[in-house]
């Protein structure tokens, strides 16, 4: 018998996806385009994982993630296969600013997660001092910064640049997609065109240039550039549900509230998974569980694995959305939001016009304006003990003080999603290659995918699951015979 278990019974292999995150849901999609028979597990009570839908007020907002990388094609794919790709829109505005030295300050154009190519837009819009900008210079003539194996983001732009870019741009924008902490987070995983440049050049802010001066080259001609970000109608959190129902429709079976307690190999009757008091067998599993749990199911078949996945640092954070009578407005905040540095010690990180931000959140009660903010980072998550009453206080006293807010909202919610957010530290992509080959010398055929691997967003989730599911889909017909 060799490491790819032929089928328990007659008929396609069964694969088991632990997890019903959007990970989870993109991997059982792909399984069975692929022919197998799937049942997905899921520890909670609804399906989804990050990505949730609801409403405040009457209007449908994400109380999860908002939006999806568009220029990464998975997600806007999946969507198109499920059936709701008429339903994909792309931003109704994309004007961001930046809350920072007292004033809201337009976020500059020319940079690459907040590293600056062109200069002038960056002084021009405040957010760096004169002596900053003139340390950022230094980068033309300083010598090469060695990048080793891997570097934080945060340590290589502050050598190169000063820290005063790390602290007001790159820990803002870096802080929107991780909760994290840039002087922590690994360049060649969360950044890698990034460290592709400080590999190559001496120069960081030349490499830059050099990058966009590609990126424009490549882009179309008729002046319309290609949105970077896509929503959906309804919501992002709307997807999981739709990808569902396709699963559903394929014959996958689909069970919430449904912990795994423990996975181990049982040689010719596949793997076994028991839950409760009830036992699964399967062909083969799709693990897509967050790193904890995932190190707890893998500890006995694979030590090796869960020893690493055990090392994955989470971030927690929790979302406040707010619905405001715009008669109750002494003024409509405009733009689509801003992000806040923590050097400026502000309670709140980033907050999203989302009337503004997304059509269909507007359209839906034009008398109303819609917007949420975010408090939370790694290691800086005290404000998260406090209930939500007091998250709701917090938000609007800074807002108050960003944009002069004093109404109060005729509708409050706070969404709390704790561990949410896998950190990359230095090394995490040499660490996920260490699990991937642990996970590929067991004697079952088991494939990892999910936030943890491969990227945070939606599209390297969605391309994550689909990588290991086309790996299990190979271990289920490599030891088939004709006629089984």
């Amino acid at each position: 018998m060799s490491a790819a278990h032929t089928s328990t019974g007659r008929g396609p292999g069964h694969a088991v996806v632990i997890g019903g995150g959007i990970s989870g849901l993109a991997a059982a999609h792909r399984l069975l385009q692929g022919g197998a028979r799937v049942t997905v597990l899921e520890a909670s009570g609804r399906l989804g994982g990050k990505l949730h839908a609801g409403e405040i007020a009457g209007v449908p907002v994400d109380l999860g993630a908002e939006s999806m990388l568009a220029r990464r094609p998975e997600a806007v794919e999946l969507a198109r296969a499920v059936g709701i790709g008429g339903r994909l829109q792309p931003p109704a505005t994309a004007t961001a600013a930046l809350w920072t030295r007292d004033a809201l300050r337009p976020m500059p154009k020319g940079h690459v997660m907040g590293v600056p190519g062109d200069l002038a837009p960056l002084a021009a819009s405040g957010v760096i001092s004169p002596e900053g900008m003139a340390r950022i210079a230094q980068d033309e003539t300083l010598a090469r910064t060695e990048t080793g194996e891997d570097v934080a983001v945060g340590e290589y732009v502050a050598a190169r640049l000063g820290r005063e870019v790390v602290d007001r741009l790159v820990e803002p924008l870096l802080g929107g997609v991780y909760a994290g902490d840039a002087y922590r987070i690994s360049m060649r995983a969360a950044v890698p065109q990034l460290f592709e440049v400080a590999r190559t050049r001496r120069s960081l802010t030349e490499g830059v240039r050099d990058l966009q001066a590609r990126a424009a080259a490549t882009a179309p001609q008729n002046g319309q550039a290609a949105p970077v970000f896509m929503g959906i109608d309804g919501g992002i959190g709307t997807l999981p549900a739709a990808v569902a129902d396709a699963v559903r429709r394929a014959g996958g079976e689909l069970r919430c509230g449904a912990a795994v307690d423990e996975l181990h190999w049982a040689g010719d009757d596949g793997w076994r998974i028991r839950l409760g008091d009830r036992t699964l067998t399967a062909d083969a599993v799709v693990m897509a569980a967050p790193a904890g749990a995932a190190a707890h199911l893998l500890r006995q078949g694979s030590p090796a694995a869960a020893a690493e996945l055990a090392t994955v640092d989470y971030a927690s954070m929790a979302l406040v959305t707010m619905a405001f009578r715009r008669a109750d407005l002494d003024r409509v905040p405009a733009g689509s939001g801003f992000l806040v540095p923590p050097v400026d010690g502000r309670r709140i990180k980033a907050s999203t016009f989302s009337s503004h931000k997304w059509g269909w959140i507007g359209d839906a009660d034009p008398d109303l304006f819609v917007l949420r903010t975010s408090l939370g980072r790694y290691q800086d998550d005290a404000d998260l003990q406090r209930d939500d009453s007091e998250l709701v206080a917090l938000s609007l006293a800074d807002l108050g003080a960003a944009v002069g807010l004093t109404a109060r909202p005729v509708a409050a919610t706070v969404t709390r999603w704790e561990g949410g957010l896998p950190q990359y530290a230095v090394g995490h992509l040499e660490r996920v290659a260490k699990i991937r080959a642990a996970v590929a010398r067991m004697p079952g055929a088991l494939r990892v995918c999910g936030a943890v691997y491969d990227g945070v967003g939606i599209p390297a989730c969605i391309g994550s699951a689909h990588r290991a599911a086309d790996e299990i889909l190979g271990t289920l017909t490599a030891d088939r015979t004709p006629g089984e």
